[in-house]
């Protein structure tokens, strides 16, 4: 019977390095393998797309803008805060309970916020109608919500 020769160390390390490499990078929010890049905020890979988004256009398309826009982690990281952004009281200090709960929970987050405090849902002061802030349309007046339906454009 013969034994099988001991692999080198530098033999060892070249199968490790292969089967790293072998390893596929995905966007943790869509799940795209091309054009990726790391979220600056929290070390991530996301697709590199903010250049498809149009300028005024408001659309969800890019999961970068996405990530870094609406969520609190982006938030976290763009206002210099420390510590981890789930336990930031700055950030929760920073915005209404209803955006701050929609900003932590929403499918832009590779993690969720998991003690969601509740809150009243937001209500058209015209016609009582639930205005979701994160995702509706609406304007404001004071502290006064109104949907689109009762917002008067002309």
């Amino acid at each position: 019977m013969r034994r099988a020769k001991k692999k080198t160390a530098r033999q060892r390390s070249s199968s490790k390095k292969r089967r790293l490499s072998t390893v596929q990078r995905e966007c943790g929010l869509c799940g795209k393998t091309k054009k990726l890049i790391k979220t600056e905020c929290c070390d991530r890979w996301i697709c590199d797309d903010g250049d498809q988004y149009v300028m005024f256009s408001y659309a969800r398309n890019s999961c970068h803008r996405n990530h870094d826009r609406y969520t609190l982690c982006g938030f976290h990281f763009h206002e210099g805060h420390s510590g981890d952004w789930k336990d930031c009281q700055k950030c929760r200090d920073s915005f209404e309970t209803e955006m701050y709960v929609y900003f932590g929970t929403n499918e832009y987050n590779f993690e969720k916020l998991n003690d969601v405090p509740d809150y009243e849902p937001t209500k058209c002061a015209n016609c009582k109608t639930v205005i979701v802030l994160g995702e509706d349309g609406y304007s404001r007046h004071g502290d006064e919500y109104f949907c689109l339906q009762c917002t008067d454009f002309n």
